[in-house]
Order: C-alpha cells, then sequence, then structure tokens
C-alpha cells in the first residue's frame, strides 16, 4: 500500500465516521469500525488490548448494563464511538501527511 492510497482510504473512513455521527446506525456502525480496525492494522500494526483500553474506543462512557439500550442511548453511542474512532483516524492521517510516519507494509508512492 502506498501512503497515496493510505491516505485516501483513511480520509474516506473519516467521511464515513463524521456521516455516522450525524446518522446514527448501529448495523453502519459494526461495519465501519470493521473497516476502520483492518486499515488500521494493515498500516499500524496490531494493536494490543493495552492501547485498545487507553484510546477507549467503542466504550459507551455511560454503561447500560441487564437491558437494551432505547433509541436516544443507541445512537448517542453511535455517535460517541463513530467521533471517538474518527479521531484516531484523523491522528493517522496527521501522523502520514504532516510528519512522515513510516507505517507498516510501505510501498513506494506519492506523498500526500
Amino acid at each position: 500500500m502506498t501512503r497515496d492510497e493510505l491516505v485516501r482510504d483513511t480520509r474516506q473512513l473519516i467521511d464515513e465516521g463524521d456521516r455516522l455521527a450525524a446518522n446514527p446506525s448501529h448495523a453502519a456502525l459494526k461495519v465501519w469500525l470493521q473497516l476502520t480496525d483492518d486499515l488500521l492494522k494493515r498500516a499500524w500494526g496490531s494493536m494490543d488490548r493495552y492501547h485498545l483500553a487507553w484510546l477507549s474506543v467503542g466504550r459507551p462512557s455511560a454503561s447500560v448494563r441487564g437491558r437494551a439500550m432505547t433509541d436516544e442511548e443507541e445512537a448517542a453511542y453511535v455517535r460517541e464511538v463513530a467521533t471517538a474512532k474518527t479521531a484516531v483516524l484523523r491522528m493517522s492521517v496527521e501522523a502520514l501527511t504532516r510528519h512522515g510516519m513510516p507505517f507498516v507494509g510501505e510501498t513506494r508512492g506519492g506523498a500526500a
């Protein structure tokens, strides 16, 4: 994967994260999270549980236990997760474009 491809793909996922935050869908969130996880793993390598806990991505701040979330709670959860994960993606693009950080499996290609 080239740097340009990674930046392009990451920006597409950022756009989708912004759409999810604006129009929450739990089903779409699940698909989007898998796509973001796959992209970040290809670019930066596997994240261990410590990193995931540190990011707190995918953990609602006000946990609902023992019952289904209401529609409002689910929408708030989707917004919270999409916003947090989109911030991670934005940091990834910043690392690539502004700081020129190397990434796993980088192949020669233009700069973004």
